[in-house]
């Protein structure tokens, strides 16, 4: 995983779990990987990914079965969901807003690249699910 300057390992680290929750990589009380296994796979200190452990447990996204290992919580989905969204709004739409604002871009562009966003990946995802592909 190449890691972004500015914002933290390990909250990069619990975001890529998110991710992995989002997509259903990780269902509602499925064992996920342990700290050692995913350290390894992030090419990380296991201590780094202890902590993206510990905020996502935190925020009941994920708990512990001692002995056992962790586990994604029930609701964990709507967890992520509700976390990002208020992290996307509060973080980055601002910065967006500013700088649509700043380019003078019409309010009408902005809804029209993003329609055509969205029918784009409405498409992808049909072309993927009708050929027995994940998306």
């Amino acid at each position: 995983m190449i890691f972004k300057e500015g914002k933290p390992i390990y909250w990069q680290i619990a975001d890529r779990i998110g991710d992995d929750i989002l997509s259903g990589k990780y269902q509602e009380e499925e064992r996920i990987p342990s700290v050692r296994e995913f350290a390894a796979q992030m090419e990380v200190n296991a201590n780094t990914t202890m902590r993206a452990y510990e905020f996502l447990q935190g925020r009941n996204i994920i708990y512990m079965k001692r002995g056992i290992g962790y586990f994604v919580s029930s609701g964990a989905r709507e967890l992520v969901l509700e976390y990002r969204k208020n992290a996307f709004i509060g973080e980055e739409l601002n910065g967006f807003f500013h700088e649509i604002y700043t380019l003078g871009i019409p309010i009408e562009e902005i809804t029209s690249l993003y329609k055509d966003y969205v029918q784009t990946v409405e498409a992808t995802k049909k072309f993927f699910e009708e050929n027995g592909m994940s998306f």
